[in-house]
């Protein structure tokens, strides 16, 4: 049983294999990288993928969509092209290593950060950010939603914030994009980071950076454009000039599948169906005594993930104990956020994390619950014994 989409989906609609098969089986050319039929149908699956990914996300321009190999990347260039020394930069303790060490690189080389602090139930207070604005405050970057867990950020708010004081609003979305909408123009977000093999559906190895019109972006890889090619210096074009060496064609054409399907089954579908299984699992974790449910109360502030602890057992044996047991894929420990956990108070340890997807059945939901019961009295009865 996997729940452990809040890492990656799994599994993917069927339509998703069949794209990456056909981009591997019947193109196999790269993309702009020769004027040969199967070449030009490569770029066509390009330029199909990223007219899907404006539409969904609301983008009037589909070329300020910048493929990358996950959110990472993506969060990387955002910061790296476009923060210089001098600049201030503020974010928060519920934030992802994906944004903070790019961060903590960038202060080494003279980036001036702040990082507010969250309260336990891990949603930020947008008066703390107010407060720690400057005249130099070059960057507002926040997750969407905590991968810790499932805190749904105000963004509208933060958005206001940012532009009133002249600010860059960069928002990771990797817990976010296709569970709850995301409009670039309504929420005035000026750079997304967007994984492609979570909430989308789509492989391994697929993401993309949106880049708002009025943000100048530097590259932070040289190379190969397929573009320009006399030209000694990385061009600035977008996309070409961001999108450097071969595109992983085959992901990038299941990426576009997998928004397909999103539009097809329709996302609200997809986030009602979550919401349920989730609120179905926090209702039978509350029955068991000494089970705590971290992050908002009301369950309508979370999304994507629901995190627990139990007292007296360690997430990562219980986490083992419902893998080698049961057969249930759960994830365990820090999640990659160790000052979310410390803002949430379950450092050093960390919670265990539940994530359902859109092909979780209400059954396994009922099913995983039953194993947490038996995993834990287990322990509970060894830690006893010995």
């Amino acid at each position: 049983m996997y729940l452990d989409n809040a890492a990656t989906s799994f599994p993917k609609p069927e339509k998703v294999y069949e794209a990456v098969l056909h981009a591997m089986r019947d193109v196999g050319a790269s993309p702009g990288r020769g004027g040969y039929r199967c070449s030009l149908e490569a770029g066509r699956i390009v330029y199909k993928a990223r007219e899907s990914v404006a539409d969904f996300f609301s983008i009037r321009d589909s070329s300020r969509v910048i493929f990358t190999h996950n959110a990472t990347g993506a969060l990387n260039l955002a910061l790296q092209g476009t923060l210089v020394p001098g600049d201030h930069a503020i974010t928060t303790s519920m934030e992802h290593n994906s944004l903070l060490r790019p961060l903590y690189a960038l202060r080494k080389k003279g980036l001036e950060l702040t990082i507010i602090p969250v309260g336990s139930d891990g949603v930020i207070n947008v008066e703390d950010i107010r407060r720690e604005l400057r005249a130099n405050t070059r960057m507002i970057a926040v997750s969407h939603v905590s991968n810790v867990c499932g805190a749904i950020q105000p963004i509208q708010e933060i958005s206001e914030l940012c532009h009133n004081s002249g600010a860059l609003f960069l928002v990771d979305a990797a817990q976010s994009a296709g569970h709850v909408p995301i409009n670039v123009e309504l929420m005035a977000i000026d750079l997304l980071a967007v994984p492609g093999h979570k909430g989308l559906l789509g492989p391994g190895g697929t993401g993309f950076l949106y880049v708002a019109p009025h943000v100048a972006l530097k590259p932070v890889i040289q190379g190969g454009t397929g573009t320009n090619s006399t030209a000694e210096e990385q061009p600035l074009v977008v996309p070409d000039g961001f999108e450097t060496g071969t595109h992983n064609l085959p992901g990038i054409a299941g990426l576009q599948a997998g928004i397909e399907f999103i539009c097809e089954v329709g996302l609200s579908a997809i986030h009602q169906r979550e919401n349920s299984l989730l609120i179905q699992a926090e209702q039978a974790l509350r029955n068991i005594t000494g089970v705590v449910i971290h992050g908002p109360a009301n369950s309508s502030m979370r999304c994507s993930v629901l995190s627990f602890t139990a007292s007296g057992v360690d997430s990562a044996l219980l986490a083992a104990e419902l893998d080698h047991g049961f057969d249930i894929a759960v994830r365990a420990g820090l999640h990659c956020a160790p000052l979310a956990h410390s803002s949430m108070g379950t450092a050093p340890g960390g919670t265990l994390r539940l994530s359902p997807g859109w092909f979780t059945t209400s059954e396994e939901i009922a099913l995983f619950s039953d194993a947490v019961v038996q995993c834990i009295d287990k322990i509970r009865n060894i830690d006893n014994n010995s």
